[in-house]
């Protein structure tokens, strides 16, 4: 009880306004004046203060004098006193009660007189909404504890007392009730919240951890290569200078070197059921082969490549043909029956992706996915430095935007001098 009704009791809380599009009524309402739905409980309390004025004014008709006004205004200060200091309003309430019945004449209703008695539920309602159960409930017992202290002093006669304690506890319980539901709602739309933002970590995580043991296949070749070539070189070349030995020596042991670092960083985010591919990584020049199952799976497809096609470096490639494939699953998915147009162009600053797919056809209904296709895309687009987009046709399909840049190597002329 300490806590509920004393500790703090008078300190200021202003009640906040709804969040917008929140509640019943900011639905039901037309959209010109829905943004002031979000004042709605505000609206709400004043109303029943204005009630509880005209309570006390219709039982007190024919009457005049600030005395007769006190009967209906007191009740109406501790109903508004609700949106600033809500259990602060209770105790001015109860302790208006003797005053306002004194005020009142004895056929009105003791110890509360009709604008008393539907103000103190009025505050009681409102303060166990803006504070939780607990505080209801020793609002409730404080009630009956006053209500059982006149009818000892003064007796039963005319008492309202078993009136106000059934309709108090059964708007209370219909409020606590409320209450209960609503602040388990915002805990599910809190943990929802949460898990979508760890399921994001994780797909990000699970992503990179993809693209790390892909690019380990392409640098481990790439090393492997290095380490090969750099153990045979002194065998080509007839009574090589030892200098130039050491120099493939050490080029081979710092290749050696790096392919055991890699192996030992990839472990670490390597799953144990992971099984390392037995073919090399795609490239570009795998993507008919990709088209084709896609074409079988019943996408229709087109490619166009434009500019002059080169090779580019590996990791480039395969990063590529992974947004391409992604790109065409996610069209399968969100999509069926639609057709869709992938477009390559080599141009001098990089590699140009285009992979657009137009509306759901058909009697197949798409299954959406969590977004995930689109998250690991953008890391590989990020990796590299790229740039990409991806967003809806004016059609209502979709298209994916992608630039990968590609450093221009520099050639080398007949005469060693760099052109």
């Amino acid at each position: 009880m300490r806590e509920a009704l004393f500790r703090g009791a008078f300190d200021y809380r202003l009640l906040p306004p709804r969040e917008p599009g929140e509640g019943l009524l900011a639905k039901l309402l037309p959209r010109r004046i829905r943004e002031y739905a979000i004042w709605a409980p505000h609206f709400q309390v004043a109303f029943a203060a204005l009630i509880t004025v005209f309570i006390g004014y219709q039982v007190n008709l024919g009457f005049h004098g600030a005395p007769q006004l006190l009967i209906g205004l007191l009740p109406a200060a501790a109903v508004l006193m609700t949106l600033v200091r809500p259990v602060g309003a209770w105790w001015i309430s109860l302790i208006s009660t003797p005053f306002t019945g004194a005020l009142a004449d004895s056929w009105d209703g003791q110890p509360w007189t009709p604008s008393a008695f539907f103000g103190h539920i009025a505050v009681m309602v409102v303060v166990a909404a803006r504070t939780g159960p607990r505080t209801a409930l020793w609002m409730w017992l404080g009630t009956a504890a006053y209500a059982a202290g006149f009818e000892v002093l003064l007796g039963s006669y005319g008492s309202d007392t078993p009136q106000m304690l059934f309709l108090s506890a059964l708007a209370l319980l219909v409020t606590t009730m409320v209450h209960v539901r609503r602040e388990a709602q915002r805990e599910v739309t809190v943990q929802r919240t949460v898990t979508a933002i760890e399921r994001d970590k994780r797909t990000l995580l699970e992503e990179r951890t993809t693209i790390a043991r892909e690019l380990h296949d392409v640098v481990a070749h790439h090393m492997s290569v290095v380490a090969i070539q750099a153990e045979a070189a002194p065998y080509r070349v007839e009574n090589p200078p030892p200098e130039l030995e050491q120099a493939f020596v050490t080029i081979r042991e710092n290749a050696v070197a790096a392919l055991t670092e890699l192996r030992r960083v990839l472990g670490v985010v390597r799953a144990e059921d992971y099984e390392a591919p037995d073919a090399p990584q795609p490239t570009l020049a795998d993507l008919d082969r990709l088209l084709d199952n896609v074409r079988d799976a019943g996408l229709t497809v087109d490619k166009v490549i434009t500019g002059a096609a080169r090779e580019l470096p590996q990791g480039v490639e395969l990063s590529a043909y992974r947004i391409v494939q992604e790109a065409l699953s996610n069209s399968l998915r969100h999509a069926p029956g639609a057709s869709a147009r992938v477009e390559v162009g080599y141009v001098l600053g990089g590699l140009g992706l285009r992979v657009v797919n137009g509306p759901a056809r058909g009697l197949v209904k798409p299954s959406p996915g969590a977004g995930h296709g689109i998250t690991g895309m953008r890391e590989r687009v990020t990796m590299l430095d790229g740039e990409m987009t991806a967003e809806t046709t004016a059609e209502g399909g979709y298209e994916v935007t992608v630039f990968l840049p590609v450093a221009m190597e520099p050639r080398i002329d007949p005469a060693g001098e760099d052109a």
